[in-house]
């Protein structure tokens, strides 16, 4: 037999054997799970698919009542699903289905089907092979589509005409990539030809279903090679057009720029090199998203992409809108270090004060560790001593952050004055005079000409009243 079975996976699928014996219908455990057992891989051991010749949910419910603990069965009757959960592992059973599908949706007309014919409908055929559950051949390979060659040789391929394939559900134009990328397989050229036919398709697709496709790549260890393969598809051109906009080099009276689309992938993979943190990914992707339309030629300086962090900084929501990120801190997290990514390259040089180290660490917060990671991984030059000389910078850059941090306490700070202590001071409500003595306090602090403490802050707060014309109305 070519499966391991833990013992879990032994009782139930014995059981399942059993039962759908006793039913005269024949069972088969298929999609993932094979797939991810023949690949050695635990990745989705924990949700397996039963397909049956019979009734799934029938068959669902006859297995549940035979097991103890009795688990509380799902089901989806509209769909012919039902599911229960095991010791930690997800059962899904339905009934073999054949399918058809109208141009405008991607929702099928469902109708009962053969072994084969639930087989033909799955998207690639190392997604279609499935295990006999049946007495007779326990655990034998069932493979009309040769999945476990395409396995073996790490080829997507669809199990029918590509094209019908991808029109029928857009969405596996998105998977075939996705899975490309998490298990570097390369796409069989038809099925490659087919995504590129139907990539307008892709429009039909919720963007919920679009973003987890998209989170799931960029989870991946080398995202890269999935945006590359969605830009030579032409997907991402509908999917984030404002990142396939980024390709190319244009030159001008013989300057040219860097390609800002493949310097971003390599930046997104540099970054995957140190972090699992899939915002700061996201961040990566988009921390040069505000060079399309920043990008200006002067005969003088040549190319300049002027101000594009805070142009892409402001492009973020609407983007994490389009494609259905979620529009709360995570969106104001990746905002944020688009914003101020560039604010490191700049302290770098020489003579920088530590007034600006100090305005760094107040507007990056707690995320200051993330920023420096992203700019870190920000450096893509070819020119080795170029790279060297900007690390040096870098490293004492990041030691005085750590000794401006230890001394001044900025991360997340607050001024020790408050808005309410102001009022409170000087008999007033919300006003204009108490945001300049506030900002006052602040840019004092900041720039290192007040101490941050309480004592000192309330004496210049003081100061400052009594140019604006405030008494104290408290001692």
């Amino acid at each position: 037999m070519l499966f391991n079975l833990s013992p879990t996976e032994q009782t139930i699928f014995s059981l399942v054997s059993q039962t759908a014996a006793q039913r005269h219908e024949d069972a088969f455990v298929i999609g993932g799970w094979v797939r991810d057992q023949l690949l050695n891989r635990s990745v989705n051991k924990n949700d397996i698919d039963i397909v049956t010749t019979g009734n799934g949910i029938e068959l669902s419910q006859a297995v549940a009542e035979c097991l103890s603990p009795q688990p509380q069965v799902v089901n989806y009757s509209r769909f012919g699903v039902s599911m229960f959960k095991w010791r930690g592992i997800n059962f899904e059973f339905v009934g073999a289905r054949k399918e058809s599908y109208s141009p405008e949706s991607r929702k099928p007309d469902v109708k009962p089907g053969s072994l084969q014919d639930d087989q033909l409908r799955r998207d690639f055929t190392i997604n279609a092979m499935a295990m006999s559950l049946q007495p007779a051949d326990f655990g034998q390979l069932v493979d009309p589509f040769n999945g476990l060659q395409d396995l073996q040789t790490k080829t997507i391929r669809t199990p029918t005409d590509p094209g019908s394939t991808f029109s029928d559900d857009p969405l596996r134009m998105l998977r075939a990539i996705r899975f490309a990328c998490q298990l570097d397989f390369q796409i069989e050229p038809s099925t490659f030809e087919g995504i590129g036919h139907m990539a307008d398709r892709i429009h039909i697709i919720s963007k919920e279903r679009i973003c987890t496709e998209l989170e799931k790549i960029i989870d991946t260890t080398k995202p890269s090679s999935g945006f590359k393969l969605l830009f030579q598809a032409g997907l991402l051109q509908h999917i984030l057009p404002e990142l396939a906009a980024l390709q190319g080099v244009e030159v001008r009276k013989g300057q040219g720029h860097k390609d800002n689309f493949y310097h971003t992938l390599k930046v997104l993979d540099n970054l995957c090199e140190l972090s699992q943190n899939r915002d700061l990914r996201w961040a990566a992707l988009f921390h040069d998203i505000g060079k399309g339309p920043t990008k200006r030629f002067d005969e003088t300086t040549g190319w300049t992409f002027h101000n594009h962090e805070m142009v892409g900084a402001a492009m973020i929501p609407r983007i994490f809108k389009k494609i259905g990120l979620p529009l709360d801190n995570r969106m104001k997290y990746v905002q944020k270090l688009v914003a101020i990514h560039q604010r490191p390259v700049s302290l770098t040089q020489n003579g920088v004060s530590d007034s600006a180290v100090r305005r760094l660490l107040f507007d990056a917060g707690n995320d200051i560790d993330d920023l420096m990671v992203l700019c870190h991984c920000d450096m893509t030059s070819r020119d080795d001593l170029k790279i060297k000389k900007y690390r040096d910078r870098y490293t004492q850059l990041k030691q005085r952050i750590i000794d401006i941090e230890a001394k001044d306490q900025l991360r997340n700070w607050q001024p020790p004055v408050s808005g309410e202590m102001i009022m409170q001071t000087f008999g007033i409500g919300p006003s204009k005079e108490v945001g300049i003595i506030k900002n006052a306090i602040r840019e004092a602090i900041l720039d290192g000409e007040l101490n941050n403490d309480l004592d000192s802050a309330r004496l210049f707060m003081l100061k400052q009243a009594e140019m604006l014309g405030l008494t104290p109305v408290l001692s």
